[in-house]
């Protein structure tokens, strides 16, 4: 079917899950003027989503149930069939996910979620990506908190240089800065779950260690190495780094973004991403501690007498930050970037800023997530079908977007 003759725009698939209801919440909020339903495996609970949507929209009320079961593929592919996108917010997506992405793909439908599993969007990308391209369906991972600030905010920072320099950056540098936020049952479930794989299979831990392990060809070498590990002091922040807990997924999906665009950066172009603490003592401490705590929560969870203990200090599936948790949360990332200006031939510098209100994962990523839908169902994009990264399938277009949900998305070059 046409995606442009689909009954439905947006079908939001796991929307009884806790980031699933959060996500249904912002796209009722939206004065969009789309076409969606909610979809799940339980009627029951799906009704009374929809009752709690009717609260803050009435027209919500006549929103369509769309049943399907995560592991019957007739009943995703009737799903599938009827909508111009999916989003999914059924993780782990390495256990509930593939049947769907599958679905999508035989169907030319579009397809977002909130995946930060790296061996698992490499799965996708080995079995999906030269089919999605020859049916049309755009098949776009990480589409929150995991990965749009640094997708978006390096492309952002690229595209200005295009624009007011010519050229291109040649390294990128990406820093967490203050942000507050919690965890879910879910994101705590799918990160026990890659934990296991790596333990199990050495093909996942070869995939999760290589920095160029999404990119279309995984065994091409670049000069980026290793995420950063220990502590460092950043001269051009003037702040004490520590490991950034979401690099080894965000990382992957920058390099793979340029390599997908054909590589207008240049083959040669170097990002890392970091958490930066602050200056002196305090912020020395910080990023020890994070170091240390990170190093020893792995260890810890990665043996099956200690992760038991671990986990009853974890949230369980369906919990999360409260409400006033999610109200209280924010993020500020900033980069910083340098090339050689195509016009002139000096050195740019420039700095960029991706930020937001609300909790990172849950309520800024609510909005990130149903924006990237609405991207897909209703906006004019270049892209054709394949497995992409939200900066070759939405892009700039995407940003805007963001920009006007009140996100800040800013760039400016630096003097000298």
């Amino acid at each position: 079917m046409p995606r442009s003759s689909a009954e439905l725009d947006v079908v939001l698939w796991g929307a009884t899950g806790f980031t699933g209801q959060l996500v249904a919440e912002a796209l009722a909020r939206g004065k969009h003027g789309a076409r969606w339903a909610l979809a799940g495996r339980d009627r029951a609970k799906l009704e009374r989503v929809r009752e709690g949507l009717s609260r803050i929209d009435p027209a919500c009320a006549q929103l369509p149930l769309l049943l399907a079961d995560a592991q019957d593929a007739a009943s995703l592919d009737a799903l599938a069939s009827r909508t111009r996108v999916v989003c999914s917010t059924v993780g782990p997506y390495a256990l509930y996910g593939s049947a769907l992405v599958a679905a999508c793909v035989r169907a030319g439908t579009d397809y977002c979620d909130l995946t930060g599993e790296v061996q698992w969007m490499r799965r996708m990308i080995d079995q999906h990506h030269a089919e999605a391209q020859r049916t049309g369906a755009r098949i776009v991972h990480a589409c929150g908190f995991d990965s749009i600030p640094s997708v978006l905010g390096t492309l952002m920072l690229q595209e200005h240089m295009r624009a007011e320099h010519g050229g291109h950056l040649d390294a990128v540098r990406f820093y967490m800065g203050r942000m507050r936020g919690g965890a879910s049952g879910g994101t705590v479930a799918s990160m026990l779950n890659a934990l296991d794989e790596a333990t199990k299979d050495r093909s996942v831990r070869r995939v999760l260690g290589n920095p160029y392990g999404l990119d279309p060809d995984p065994k091409r070498r670049g000069p980026d190495g290793s995420d950063q590990l220990g502590v460092r002091y950043s001269e051009e922040l003037g702040s004490w780094t520590g490991p950034f807990v979401m690099a080894s997924v965000n990382t992957r999906g920058v390099r793979r973004t340029n390599a997908l665009l054909g590589f207008p950066w240049g083959e040669g172009f170097r990002y890392s991403e970091v958490q930066a603490f602050g200056p002196g003592p305090r912020g020395l401490a910080r990023a020890s501690a994070m170091s240390a705590g990170l190093g020893a929560f792995v260890g810890a969870v990665s043996v099956k007498p200690l992760r038991k203990l671990v986990q009853k200090r974890l949230p369980a599936a369906g919990q999360g930050p409260s409400p006033e948790q999610r109200e209280r949360g924010f993020f500020e990332a900033h980069l910083r970037g340098e090339g050689r200006s195509a016009r002139t031939g000096e050195q740019v510098r420039l700095a960029g800023k991706v930020a937001s209100r609300g909790d990172p994962g849950y309520a800024a990523t609510a909005v990130m997530l149903s924006e990237s839908a609405l991207c897909l169902a209703q906006d004019a994009l270049p892209a054709a079908g394949g497995v992409h990264t939200v900066g070759t399938a939405l892009g700039m277009t995407l940003v805007e977007r963001l920009r006007r949900a009140g996100m800040t998305f800013s760039v400016e070059t630096l003097p000298g």
